[in-house]
């Protein structure tokens, strides 16, 4: 049966997303190829500029479309029934899985917070407005309630999201540089597995009130979150 019009052309505006991620994420915006996309979305150019307008509004839907899955994904565990201790472990392994496991929108970011410092994207802007920011003050308010509740250490509550995600980031930012001090390859999957392991039983013991409490849940979040069969020794992210 012949599919609907309507069906056809979300098909096609989705296949050019998803070229325009990996494209862009590749080149960035300057050496990414307009034509490259259209090959590997199976679309002709013309199709590709009726969806959007010149290549810089590509790269601003491109970048929108992986940055609001990230923030649903965030969203969903940040949602869950369970207390806030877990939930905010739960963020922390899911920030961790998906530096891990999706490589395209850690290199659109990076990209794109350059543009930004030299003035040349508003993105950016708009991403942190409608994506980001209903996450962070998600976040805030589990925080908050944790520390109410007597579950988490009455400390500053955007410290303990710093602790709980920046750690992650800074463990890939400095790979390259522990491999060159003779720390072994920090982007090995046993090496990544441990480090995942490791930052979460590290924040059990160090925002929970009763630290017996927080290695268990600790356990039962790893449990519970198995590392992304996405991620190989092969994909490695930086």
């Amino acid at each position: 049966m012949k599919k609907p019009a309507r069906h056809r052309a979300d098909e096609s505006r989705h296949r050019i997303l998803q070229a325009a991620i990996h494209e862009f994420s590749e080149h960035g915006l300057a050496g990414a190829r307009t034509s490259s996309i259209a090959a590997a979305a199976r679309v002709n150019k013309a199709l590709l500029y009726y969806y959007f307008r010149d290549k810089e509004a590509l790269y601003a839907a491109a970048l929108e479309e992986v940055a609001e899955k990230v923030a649903q994904s965030a969203l969903a565990v940040l949602e869950m029934a369970c207390t806030p201790g877990e939930r905010m472990l739960r963020f922390a392994l899911q920030h961790f899985d998906r530096i891990v496991s999706q490589q395209g929108f850690q290199a659109l970011m990076q990209q794109e917070m350059i543009r930004f410092r030299e003035g040349r994207g508003n993105a950016l802007r708009i991403l942190a407005q409608t994506a980001f920011e209903p996450m962070f003050r998600r976040a805030q308010a589990i925080a908050e309630e944790g520390i109410r509740s007597g579950e988490l250490c009455d400390v500053d509550w955007m410290q303990m999201i710093y602790a709980a995600l920046g750690a992650n980031v800074f463990y890939f930012l400095s790979a390259p540089m522990m491999h060159m001090m003779g720390a072994g390859d920090p982007l090995e999957l046993a090496a990544v597995a441990a480090r995942r392991r490791a930052a979460i039983e590290f924040l059990g013991q160090s925002i929970f009130v009763d630290r017996r409490q927080g290695a268990r849940l600790a356990k039962r979040v790893l449990a519970a979150m198995p590392l992304p069969e996405t991620w190989s020794p092969e994909k490695k992210t930086a």
